[in-house]
């Protein structure tokens, strides 16, 4: 065998002798490293040395090298392994003759179908089909291959031209149940030879196929609305427990793979209209945070920002209207029975269509009180999210029924098919269950506007009459603003010593099993593998990937931990003896406490928290548990200020509604303070002290540990009252706060 070649190390990783190959090998794995990583070169290989291995000569082989670098860049490298492991298991069975078709189909697949979720679709249709009609001749079992299969691969690139993914199924699915125990019948029916195969093709040829206006509908993106984005057909066939909707994301644009016309919209207008409402939400829309609104109220919010973005859009392009209102549903007043089902969508659905159409006729006064509300607020151009988001919140407020909550909803007429699904609007200041279907890029809280949250109601305990009292405390939660990173960079220089000490200690704690991170643009050491690759890339004159360090994460220690901060008036003081105030204590404190924590590698989060009375408890957030200790978080501490009272019980029942939302073996709330629980409007010193104690215990039911640090020199006197004998600690040599309280946490957590 000869094996002259520019890459003998690639080369020899190709489990296969065919002298046949040695021709094409080159320009085979030259693409392939033009386009792939690392990863994706050893996955090509080794699809190559699996299309090898089932026996069927080269021609699998050859079409593999030569196809699916292409299919790979088009579709992501996960193909590589989907196509491998369907020639692997279709060698498996007697349908071996099949994989030559199979595989010269799949280029031409990948381009119509355009995403690797709609090649795994079509692929198992494939599979489906194959085993369906695979050793079943009247009603016998044989071992005889699929007689339809190869003739159907060979139709396969004119069928994908005419039918959607859906419609291809249906006329599969056809095929098989009338023709599976008749072999010469099922071949002509496969190879669209029978009359009743090109009856049923031409019942599923309806509609638009995105394909075959893609650079269309991309001419018409970058022309009208100066955007060049990637959209990605899905089909319509496959979830059958929720209806795909349109979407944007960091990755493009989704939408439907086919559009039937529709009350005189054609299919392409369809398309325009669904591209042009999310291009509208890309110039307009503003992300807004999610975590303290209702199900209704986010429902509500998307409404009225949708019905803004078409707003401006019409402003824009007053032609599109007409399409809008055609396809926008009509929702009868006084259908829904408010008795018997929930009509929270019926009514927002008519509030859509009277923003919408000046003719709705609708005689609902908060109907008509909202729609002026709305029109009012768009009137300059500045309009914005936020504002949306209020009135939307208002909205709720003055229509909420108490049948919204029957499990029987109103959809009829309600359902706006060419709005997308709003996933781009929202942020969580915290990962929750919620956020779980959210594909998008990571978001830097700093970015987003804190003001406008809607507050938490939380109750507060009263000992006197035992019981809750109901919404008692109103609490507004902000990220802090941020100040000057390098002042806490300074604390750790000040502190060096320290520093150094403390890591001594951490490392008897970090656990000895380790995770490796690959493909990291910044790490502890060079990646050698990746690093040649992309020395090859820059050589070549292609893009290198700059993702060539590796990094190591600590497995074996899961804990969640959250300090809560005390940030009342008090913190001004300088204590006797000090040359520091306890607020320059307290930052210094939690410098090298978030410093250590992030070298344990546990889930971490910084909050601190003063009040001014019970309607106006202020919660700030200075570090998510998603967050790194990085310059945003350290900016934040840096402008912490005191201010007010401490009103503590509202800010631990918070503090839990964060913790509680993270998956730990261990959860610990850290609260350091200097005094008691306190607050302007209450003249009873043991209520609010009771309230925490209540806090706490609610903390405990719920498996989260809480710790207080207390500065106040006074704290023997009530602070077993609140958390118990083993619940605190209290520093009485304050100035030693930077260095215990690091230590405790240790100690805490060993």
């Amino acid at each position: 065998m000869t094996t002259e070649t520019e890459f003998p190390g690639y080369r020899k990783k190709l489990k296969c002798s065919f002298e046949q190959l040695n021709d094409v090998f080159d320009d085979c794995i030259k693409d392939a490293l033009r386009s792939m990583t690392n990863q994706g070169i050893e996955d090509y290989l080794k699809g190559a040395s699996i299309a090898c291995m089932i026996g069927r000569g080269v021609e699998p082989v050859l079409t593999y090298l030569e196809e699916m670098p292409n299919i790979s860049e088009k579709l992501g490298e996960e193909m590589l392994t989907v196509v491998s492991q369907a020639i692997w298991d279709m060698s498996r069975t007697p349908n071996g003759v099949s994989i030559p078709p199979f595989m010269q189909c799949l280029p031409e697949a990948s381009r119509r179908l355009g995403s690797t979720k709609q090649m795994q679709h079509f692929i198992e249709i494939i599979f489906e089909m194959m085993h369906a009609t695979t050793g079943s001749i009247h009603g016998h079992h044989t071992t005889f291959p699929s007689p339809g299969l190869p003739e159907l691969l060979k139709q396969m690139p004119y069928l994908l031209s005419q039918l959607s993914l859906e419609g291809l199924k249906n006329w599969i699915d056809y095929g098989v149940r009338n023709y599976n125990d008749h072999p010469e019948r099922q071949k002509d029916y496969f190879t669209i030879q029978s009359a009743d195969s090109k009856a049923m093709l031409q019942r599923e040829r309806h509609g638009t196929l995105y394909m075959d206006n893609e650079r269309q509908l991309d001419m018409y993106m970058r022309s009208m609305w100066q955007e060049h984005e990637y959209i990605v057909p899905y089909s319509l066939g496959f979830d059958e427990m929720r209806k795909p909707q349109p979407y944007y994301d960091s990755l493009g644009m989704r939408v439907p793979d086919v559009f039937d016309d529709k009350d005189g919209v054609s299919g392409i207008d369809r398309y325009r209209i669904i591209l042009a409402h999310m291009a509208a939400h890309k110039r307009w829309t503003t992300r807004q945070i999610a975590d303290n609104l209702s199900p209704f109220q986010r429902i509500a919010v998307e409404l009225f920002e949708d019905s803004r973005v078409e707003a401006l859009m019409m402003r824009e392009y007053p032609g599109l209207k007409k399409y809008l209102l055609a396809l926008h549903p009509i929702p009868v007043e006084g259908s829904c029975d408010n008795e018997k089902e929930s009509c929270v969508r019926h009514r927002l659905a008519m509030l859509s269509r009277a923003i919408l159409d000046e003719n709705h006729g609708y005689k609902n006064p908060v109907i008509l009180e909202f729609v002026e509300k709305f029109y009012n607020t768009i009137k300059y151009v500045e309009s914005n999210s936020k504002e949306m988001l209020l009135l939307a919140i208002s909205f709720t407020t003055k229509t909420r029924l108490q049948t919204d909550q029957l499990p029987s909803v109103r959809f009829e007429n309600t359902e706006v098919d060419y709005r997308d699904d709003n996933r781009h609007m929202w942020v969580f200041i915290e990962e929750n269950d919620e956020a779980e279907d959210d594909t998008s890029e990571p978001q830097n809280l700093e970015t987003i506007e804190p003001e406008g949250l809607p507050p938490r109601h939380y109750h507060e305990w009263d000992y006197n009459s035992n019981s809750y009292k109901p919404d008692w405390v109103t609490l507004y939660e902000s990220l802090h603003p941020p100040g000057n990173a390098s002042d806490i960079d300074k604390i750790l220089e000040k502190h060096s010593a320290l520093a150094n000490y403390l890591k001594r200690l951490l490392d008897l704690l970090k656990p000895q099993h380790y995770v490796r991170q690959r493909y990291q643009e910044e790490g502890s050491e060079l990646d050698l593998d990746v690093a040649i690759r992309s020395l090859i890339d820059l050589k070549s004159g292609s893009q290198p990937d700059p993702r060539i360090n590796m990094s190591h994460k600590h497995d074996g220690r899961d804990f969640a931990v959250l300090l809560l901060m005390d940030l009342s008036a008090s913190l001004n003081e300088v204590p006797d003896g000090c040359t520091q105030s306890i607020l320059e204590l307290s930052r210094e404190a939690t410098t090298l406490l978030g410093w250590s924590i992030e070298q344990l590698g546990d889930k971490f989060a910084i909050a601190g928290f003063h009040s001014d009375t019970r309607h106006n408890v202020r919660y700030h957030h200075l570090k998510g548990f998603t967050e790194h200790w990085d310059d945003d978080v350290k900016a934040r501490l840096a402008a912490i200020e005191p201010g007010f009272s401490t009103r503590m019980g509202a800010a631990v029942r918070h503090a839990s509604h964060y913790l509680e939302g993270q998956t730990a073996d261990k959860k610990l709330l850290l609260i350091l303070t200097d005094g008691e629980p306190a607050d302007i409007d209450v003249s009873d010193d043991k209520l609010l002290i009771n309230d925490t104690h209540k806090a706490v215990e609610e903390l405990s039911a719920k498996g989260i540990y809480t710790h207080c640090i207390s500065l106040d020199k006074k704290a023997d006197e009530y602070i077993g009252d609140i958390f118990g004998n083993n619940g605190y600690t209290v520093i009485d040599n304050i100035e030693k706060l930077p260095e215990q309280l690091p230590k405790l946490f240790m100690s805490l957590t060993a």
